[in-house]
């Protein structure tokens, strides 16, 4: 099985991700990331290269960034170690000082034993595919071994949260005063640095899920447990709820009645606003397959054309970077604007989609109902032949049955898991009975057409 999975290495920590593992990752990045025209021009003027590395707060992010961060050294790399950060200000940070590559060690919405090591590019950058193999590749090859003065030196990263926030607010459009959030920090990443970028930019603010240990990160709160910044946002008598995960790349919002604003809606909310203020380049968002068919209606009716890519945010990334777009993202809460972020910044999206309230005076529930939500469900149909989901005749023929009947009204997406013997079958619909009628009549055609 490859190392790298669909956003980086990840697996428990101490278990199937070890000090060694990290160790040898971070050789194998230097041996590979240390290639290329502008790390020789580097070495030609006396200089080693800089890797940034943060990480969150996972009692386990310490032995493994301290793991990292020799594997770096030991390889005549200079380490700058920011702390604990977010991903996204990890990201921004490799380019912001015009380092080599960076290193994050989180698993993001994982639970607490879990954790994982992401790795970006010059510029902030997620890694290709192919790069991540040649780095697999290369931790059972050669190391570099420096000696003397050409050892890489580690040091602490000062003023890595500063330079971050300050990016965060340059960013934004209009302050936040007259607006009350209630900010969902998961116990992770962003707890110290996403209360002070909303106080800085003027929002009235109630802070839960900010007292991380090194244990609690995801339990119980932030974006996978939505019902408790609800009930806080319906306690406080606020106007918006911001939640992001244990690594911040990812914002949901809860409204001022406690309804779930998510990556779809707040997609349609930010498009529409950059569309009206000539930011929205080429009229264009990048969204998944899995966006909800009342995102493609929303933006339709405004002018605003919808590119589809397969699920994951680093295929977003990739076709934003192709056609230079602004905005793109997932209904899971990843979203990048590609004008202040190489990646999905959970406290980006958040601030900005406050400052669209403070902008227009509208409440959340009043710019998320630029978009009618399609019921949409989805079956996962275990233990069949995941390869023939695509090209089985009677699969084939029972999807264009079904996407017949729905017509305009809805639409059927079926999609073999990458990792898994399973498919998943989501339809949309006008109504969530005809949604659940299609999907359970599809999944029972792919339980028994791919049975293993």
């Amino acid at each position: 099985m490859p190392l790298f999975g669909t956003d980086g290495v990840r697996g428990l920590a101490n278990g199937t991700l070890t000090a060694d593992l990290a160790l040898s990752l971070a050789q194998a990045t230097a041996v590979v990331l240390g290639q290329g025209r502008t790390a020789e021009a580097r070495r030609a003027q006396g200089r080693r290269l800089t890797a940034v590395v943060a990480r969150d707060p996972r009692v386990s992010g310490e032995f493994l960034t301290a793991a990292v961060a020799a594997g770096l050294a030991s390889s005549g790399v200079d380490v700058l170690e920011a702390g604990v950060l977010p991903t996204p200000a990890l990201a921004f940070l490799v380019a912001d000082r015009d380092a080599d590559f960076g290193v994050m060690v989180s698993a993001s919405h994982n639970p607490a034993p879990d954790n994982g090591i992401k790795i970006f590019a010059r510029g902030g950058m997620k890694l290709p595919d192919a790069v991540e193999q040649r780095i697999e590749q290369a931790m059972s090859g050669p190391k570099l071994q420096p000696t003397g003065a050409d050892v890489g030196r580690i040091a602490r990263f000062s003023d890595a949260e500063d330079r971050y926030v300050m990016h965060l607010l340059a960013s934004l459009p209009q302050r936040l005063e007259g607006v009350k959030v209630v900010l969902d920090c998961a116990h992770g990443a962003a707890s110290g640095v996403s209360p002070e970028t909303f106080r800085d930019a003027g929002a009235e603010l109630v802070v839960i899920g900010a007292d991380p240990d090194g244990l609690n990160i995801n339990d119980g709160v932030g974006s996978t447990h939505l019902d408790v910044l609800a009930a806080a946002v319906l306690e406080h008598g606020a106007d918006v709820g911001i939640a992001h995960d244990g690594d911040a790349d990812r914002c949901l919002a809860v409204d001022a009645t406690g309804q779930i604003i998510d990556g779809d809606r707040i997609m349609a909310i930010l498009a529409a606003s950059l569309h009206e203020r000539g930011r929205l380049r080429d009229d264009t968002l990048v969204a998944t397959v899995m966006s909800n068919l009342g995102l493609h209606r929303a933006m339709s009716e405004r002018g605003i054309r919808v590119l589809q890519t397969a699920v994951g945010d680093r295929y977003v990334l990739e076709e934003m970077s192709r056609g230079g777009y602004s905005l793109g993202g997932e209904q899971s809460g990843h979203l990048i604007m590609s004008d202040y972020a190489t990646t999905g910044d959970g406290l980006l999206t958040g601030l900005h989609l406050v400052a669209e309230m403070a902008r227009t005076g509208k409440t959340l529930a009043e710019l998320a109902s630029i978009m009618t939500v399609f019921p949409q469900v989805l079956v996962n149909v275990r233990d069949v032949d995941r390869s023939r989901a695509n090209t089985d005749p009677d699969v084939v023929a029972a999807v264009a049955a079904a996407s017949a009947s729905l017509g305009d009204s809805g639409r059927v997406l079926l999609r073999p898991s990458g990792t898994e013997p399973l498919v998943r079958v989501m339809v949309e619909a006008a109504d969530e009975e005809t949604a659940r009628r299609h999907a359970d009549e599809l999944a029972d055609v792919v339980r028994t057409a791919l049975a293993l």
